[in-house]
């Protein structure tokens, strides 16, 4: 296994380069952005909504008990922090980049994937009759028996979004990232039978799990449209994960790809150096300093 060298590769000294490296990846962020807030702004498919219907359509309309612009906070800001707290302690910009990296295309990717089909399915929310009949006056098409709803519009267009959750689904892919994230760091998967370890780990879990339940409560979605968001998040944000990262069980599970590989590279570089010129006596990156063992830098 490659020697750990851990306050040689530095936002300072690598950031730049490995940014530039992975320059086409941020591209792609951009444009996932942009499909985003399209996704948004188009129309969804307006479902056929009967009379009939309508007798489990008629939960109170509710305001949020996560408001909107806290998703984000919990999702991406919350891991963020967490990411600089460990870069403090490391100065590992690989780790550092590839988190950021991997969360935001967890989030990015699982928030399109949501919205695509929320436009597609048109579901309703449970508490859809009070955004079509505001004022409690039902009014139905005398041949299709369709709903005519006389509300205003941007809440109507919302009351089609129902499935999946898009609360639950963000808050797992950032949720679900760092709790992936934290078994690599930990290493939860030791074999050494630390429960503690365990508990870290479900902790960001526990907070989606809080999150998802509350638009249930709050009658914004059915409780199969937390399930199919939650599990849709969660499955984003492994993808992402292993992306840029080993298994948390693995050896190397604390670290990133990247590092390893540069690690590797260093030292088959270093090696055809002294084979080149044997008499020198120039140390090597590795052979200076920052060495140390697997062990000693367990979090």
């Amino acid at each position: 296994m490659a020697d750990i060298q851990l306050g040689s590769h530095t936002v300072k000294s690598h950031g730049v380069k490995v940014a530039k490296f992975h320059m086409h990846d941020w591209i792609i962020l951009l444009l996932l952005g942009v499909i985003e807030i399209i996704l948004n702004v188009i129309e969804p498919f307006h479902r056929f909504v009967g009379k009939d219907m309508m007798t489990d359509l008629k939960y109170p309309l509710k305001s949020n008990t996560v408001p909107f612009w806290a998703v984000p906070m919990i999702g991406i800001v919350l891991p963020l922090v967490i990411f600089l707290a460990i870069y403090y302690r490391r100065r590992d910009v690989y780790d550092l980049h590839h988190a950021i990296l991997g969360l935001l295309f967890s989030v990015l990717i699982t928030g399109v994937i949501t919205d695509a089909i929320k436009d597609g399915v048109g579901r309703p929310r449970p508490d859809f009759f009070w955004r079509c009949f505001p004022d409690g006056k039902e009014d139905y098409d005398n041949v299709t028996t369709n709903v005519r709803c006389h509300g205003e519009h941007s809440v109507i267009k919302e009351g089609h979004k129902s499935f999946p959750s898009g609360h639950s689904s963000w808050s797992f892919a950032g949720l679900g990232f760092l709790s992936w994230y934290l078994a690599g760091k930990i290493q939860a998967f030791d074999r050494r039978g630390h429960v503690a370890k365990l508990c870290i780990v479900f902790l960001p879990l526990l907070l989606a799990s809080l999150v998802a339940v509350s638009r249930v409560d709050d009658y914004w979605h059915h409780w199969q449209d937390v399930f199919a968001g939650g599990l849709l998040g969660l499955i984003v944000a492994s993808f992402c994960y292993l992306q840029f990262f080993p298994p948390p069980y693995a050896v190397n599970g604390w670290g990133p790809h990247a590092y390893f590989q540069t690690l590797a590279d260093n030292q088959s570089n270093a090696q055809v150096t002294r084979t080149a010129n044997p008499l020198s006596t120039v140390p090597s990156e590795t052979d200076a300093g920052y060495i140390h063992t697997e062990e000693e830098e367990q979090v």
